[in-house]
Formats: structure tokens, sequence, C-alpha cells
């Protein structure tokens, strides 16, 4: 499956689409409650306080949830943009946080200005070289890159595992997590009494730059090319499709990579078994309904990190297991999948 955002002249019936797959999904959320025998308003209703509520819910629930969301979302839209699927970001999230959680309790009496480039590097370096051994797959063998970062998740959970409970557990051996970062080492918070940080801006510094790259830089227009049709751009463009398509997925890697740092700096300040709720799943849902633009991309990750606040805050007051918004998850991104599909057949139809 080729997953290619659509033309630039079709940018309503994106928005059309996007509103409308979210729109459906918390349909399908609320009839499943129904159904479910659950008090639909009173679940809703702790839905929206539990993200929108309050200042601090909107701060330190919302905000932060979106950051990784955001981050993880444009690594799978850089990957798609050159008809590759990423699907291992739960992995490389993983080995980031954990190069992060390293690094953060190594830098002893740096300044911030120098450990937490320090941190942050070691994060998309880690991301990067778990990301190469897909690519190195997919180059030498045909592997597709698919299956490979699936199954390197797995691979990713058992090391982070092993090195919680083996050389980066806390001094004391107790607990299966590493110790605490240095002061240095964490992001510095946005606002005060509030859990923001600033992950939240770099997340949308890079959605700026992505978004520059891809429509003005000669690479971005490489890679949109490749992702349209590989075998066209090689002959006709004289382009060197896997090459471009293998830095494409090293850079994937490595935003995945920053999203587990970022995590780790600026939320956990440790690193623990199940430090992800499912974020590099989830945001394949994100970059789906953000069409794959950088721009689209934030605004999902903002509307699916108030979903994930938001199933907090309906299983502390209504009881329902926050589980629940899965079904909002699905339904996104099976819609996208069938719209895209859709547009796919329009467009060979109207050729």
């Amino acid at each position: 499956m080729r997953l290619a955002p659509p033309s630039s002249n079709s940018r309503w019936r994106d928005v059309g689409v996007t509103a409308g797959a979210f729109g459906l999904g918390l349909l399908f959320l609320a009839l499943f409650l129904l159904v479910a025998g659950f008090d639909v308003p009173l679940a809703l209703g702790a839905l929206w306080r539990g993200a929108f509520g309050s200042w601090y819910a909107l701060t330190s629930a919302t905000l932060v949830r979106a950051t990784p969301l955001i981050l993880l979302g444009l690594a799978f839209t850089l990957g798609s943009r050159g008809g590759a699927l990423n699907i291992g970001m739960e992995g490389q999230f993983a080995l980031g946080a954990m190069a992060a959680a390293w690094m953060g309790t190594h830098t002893g009496a740096l300044p911030g200005v120098v450990a937490l480039p320090m941190v942050l590097g070691a994060g998309m370096a880690a991301g990067a070289l778990w990301m190469a051994v897909p690519v190195l797959l997919r180059l030498r063998f045909g592997v597709t890159e698919v299956i490979s970062t699936l199954l390197l998740n797995f691979v990713a959970e058992a090391a982070v595992s092993y090195a919680v409970t083996g050389p980066l557990q806390e001094p004391s051996g107790i607990y299966p997590q590493s110790a605490s970062l240095t002061m240095a080492a964490r992001l510095p918070k946005l606002l005060p009494m509030s859990r923001l940080h600033l992950g939240l801006l770099i997340a949308f510094a890079v959605a700026v730059v992505m978004a520059v790259v891809l429509k003005r830089s000669r690479w971005g227009f490489e890679l949109r090319a490749v992702g349209a049709g590989p075998r066209v751009a090689e002959v006709s463009g004289r382009i060197r499709a896997g090459r471009l398509l293998a830095v494409a997925l090293l850079i994937s890697g490595a935003l995945a990579g920053l999203g587990g740092a970022v995590e780790v700096s600026g939320v956990s300040y440790a690193l623990y078994l199940n430090l992800s709720p499912g974020f590099g799943f989830t945001a394949i849902a994100v970059a789906l309904l953000g069409r794959l633009r950088p721009g689209g991309v934030v605004v999902a990750g903002l509307l699916f990190g108030a979903l994930e606040a938001g199933a907090g805050g309906m299983q502390r007051d209504a009881a329902i297991p926050a589980v629940a918004v899965q079904v909002v998850q699905a339904v996104v991104i099976l819609t996208m999948v069938v719209a895209a599909n859709s547009g796919q057949r329009t467009a060979n139809g109207n050729d």
C-alpha cells in the first residue's frame, strides 16, 4: 500500500475528510459507550473536562500528550512521502528514550546549553541507528520495511527491559527504571505551575522545517517524486530512489528517537518500562488524519493529544476504561485509508 498526499487543488476536500473522519470516530465512540451500557453524556463530558476543562488540563495534559504524537506523526509523514511505511516508531521511540536516559544520567556538572543538545542528539542518533537495520534489509535483500520495522518494536521493548533491570537500573537496584536525569539534562518548563515543556516548541519547529524542506527544496521535490512513482522518478528524473528513500527513513527514525528523548527529558526524567502508551501506533492515525502534511500533523496531534488527555479524565470521572478512545483511532485510520484509496481510483479514472 502506498500512501501519498493529495494534490494542492484539494485542500478543502482534505479539510472535509479530516473533520469527517474525526467526527465519525467520536460518533462511533458514543455508540460504543451506549451499547456497552455507559452514561454517554457523562462520559463525553468527562472527556471534554479532561482535555479542556481547565488551564492545567490544557497545558499539562493535552499539550504534553500532543508533543510526542506530533514528532512521531512527522516521522511517519516523512517516510510516507517517499512511499515507505515506518511502522517501527514505537521501537525507535524506546531506543531514543534509552539513549537519552543514559546520556542524561552522565552529563555530570555540564550546563544545560551543553547537556540538553547531547541528550536530544543521543535520542536522535539511537532512533536513526535502529532504523538503519530495516534500511539495510530493504536495500540489500528487498525486505519491506513494514515487516522489519514492526518486528524490531519487540526487540526494542526487550532491550529497554534489559536496560532498566541491568546496566541502566537506578543505584538501589530495587525499581526497574533508570536513575533520574540531572537537572541540566531536563527540558525547561514553558509555564509556571504546569508540566508543559520546551519539547512542544521543538515539535512545532520540526514541523515548520519539514514543511519548508518538502515544499521548497530540491530534496523535498525529489522525495515526493519517488513517493509518487520510484521507477518513473529514476528513469525520467534521474533520481536515485533507493538512496533518497534510505535518507528519508533514517531521518524518520531520528525524529521518532527525538520523541523518546523529549519524553524522557521533559516528562518522566527517567527511563522505565512501558514509557510509551502506544505513541508509535497512535502517531500513524495522527499522520493520516493530518493528510501527510506537516501542518495537518500538528493539528491532528493536538486533537489526539486532547483525546488521550480526555481519556484519562473519562476513566477518573466516569469509570470508563481509557482504552475506549482507541475506537476513535481505529475509525480514523480506516476512514483515511478508504479516502486515500478512493482518491487514487478517482485520479486513475480521470487519467
